[in-house]
């Protein structure tokens, strides 16, 4: 009997401690927990995101920061750096932990950004459960910005910040609204979708605030335009942000730049999303800014795919209050499924990310036989032979180049005929991805043969 009772305390005890922590832990938390879990087991690095760190070392070597990219042999002098805050934490982070520190800084901002976004929900009136399929909703249509590591990952935590200052702002307006502009300051310093939140940021001053404090909202408007130009480059900041967004990869829709696409797989999950999302906020009936600025974000994400996770961010809020569901037994499923969650985390970023690029032996093969010789490289296999050490004749940032070589660097990726006279820029070695069209079209050049591979990359050397 005594053994009977002291069993039913237990489990008693069990019961409470499941009570107590479903008030703590519900669908949301869940949600937040799942997505920073996806993004850790699944996480890659892909193009965009190596250079900064490589450009992080040699600022760091140097003791200032150069006026153009030093590990590419094509001309870039003159070049306006403003990301360097990136650069310099990147960089701390690679030498630190390797591709690991990157994969850490991806998880990170994706679930600081899920929690931010969570914690505007719940402030915005959703309840617990719509918003947690809202966040959900939103982690799928976005998995290739919440998996693959570029350096778009610090607007992935600052933009959420943006919607969750205006919400605050639109729902009771206060002197907060002067924060917009340390905020685009440090957001400046890191990545250039700072001009996507300047836009939202202007939207909401123009055509809500102005409508009742006039001055202020002009004097936050102009105050947020001066902060974005508090970088390095200072009154170079605008004609930095002019060539990124005028880039040869902009103007043709290539790469990071492609438009939605219906005949790709994660495009039509975004359109999905997106058109839910959209019908759900539309049902709120959303303010004249809300509209304007989901309208303009639509816009950008049908010409930009990736920008489409702007458009998820910002309808979250309204598309999570026109939800009512049925509560059931979502808080006691998510006290059991955290802990699985933080699990797959923790062994995620214990095995690091997964590989897509060189191997570190073909890597340091590439570099031998180049002998300091640019390497002609796709952007991945590029980024990582910049952040070794080696040279390359030019890669990712693409604005710092000329738009001659930005034209010829594309159509080399893309394995136009046209492409080809960037091999003549290769020392003695080329670096293509397997089944990429470089990879198909070196095969017909007779100047090279191949020498080395692994899973994912090719190494080919000139021949003598």
């Amino acid at each position: 009997m005594v053994i009977v009772g002291a069993l039913s305390l237990r489990v008693s005890a069990f019961r409470a401690s499941v009570v107590s922590a479903s008030a703590r832990f519900g669908p949301l938390e869940l949600a937040v927990a799942l997505g920073a879990a996806l993004s850790t087991v699944a996480g890659t690095i892909g193009a965009d995101a190596r250079w900064l760190p490589a450009l992080g070392r040699i600022i760091l070597d140097r003791g200032k920061i150069p006026d153009s990219v030093l590990y590419a042999s094509a001309p870039s002098s003159g070049w306006h750096n403003v990301p360097v805050l990136a650069e310099l934490i990147m960089r701390g982070l690679t030498s630190a932990a390797g591709d690991r520190g990157l994969l850490l800084l991806q998880v990170i901002a994706v679930a600081a950004a899920l929690a931010i976004l969570g914690w505007e929900l719940r402030r915005a009136g959703a309840e617990d459960l719509g918003g947690a399929l809202v966040l959900l909703v939103i982690v799928v249509g976005a998995l290739p910005v919440l998996l693959i590591v570029r350096s778009q990952l610090f607007s992935l935590l600052l933009f959420p910040v943006l919607v969750t200052v205006l919400g605050a702002e639109a729902r009771s307006p206060s002197l907060r609204i002067w924060l917009l502009a340390p905020l685009f300051a440090i957001w400046s310093n890191l990545h250039g979708a700072v001009l996507v939140g300047l836009a939202v940021a202007a939207t909401y001053l123009v055509f809500g605030r102005a409508r009742r404090q006039p001055l202020l909202a002009g004097s936050v408007l102009v105050a947020s335009a001066v902060a974005v130009c508090i970088t390095p480059a200072l009154q170079n900041t605008p004609g930095y942000y002019a060539g990124l967004v005028q880039n040869e990869a902009a103007r043709r829709g290539e790469g990071l730049w492609a438009p939605l696409s219906l005949t790709s797989g994660f495009d039509l999950l975004l359109l999905a999303a997106a058109i839910a999302l959209l019908v759900l906020a539309i049902r709120t009936r959303p303010a004249l800014w809300e509209a304007i600025a989901l309208a303009g974000l639509a816009v950008l994400t049908v010409k930009t795919a990736r920008s489409g996770i702007w458009l998820l961010f910002f309808a979250a809020a309204p598309a999570a209050r026109s939800l009512h569901l049925e509560p059931g037994r979502e808080r006691r499923i998510a006290v059991v499924a955290l802990p699985v969650a933080l699990a797959l985390a923790v062994f995620g970023l214990v095995r690091g990310p997964s590989q897509s690029g060189a191997s570190k032996p073909l890597l340091d093969e590439a570099l031998r036989r180049a002998g300091g010789t640019p390497i002609l490289a796709e952007a991945i296999p590029a980024e990582q032979v910049a952040l070794a050490g080696g040279r390359v004749w030019m890669t990712n940032p693409l604005d710092a180049f000329s738009h001659h070589n930005q034209r010829l660097y594309l159509d080399w990726l893309a394995g136009r005929p046209a492409g080809d006279a960037a091999l003549r820029h290769a020392g003695r070695v080329v670096l293509v991805i397997r089944g990429d069209a470089p990879a198909r079209r070196i095969q017909k050049a007779p100047a090279f043969r191949q020498v080395a591979r692994d899973a994912h990359t090719l190494l080919y050397i000139r021949r003598r």
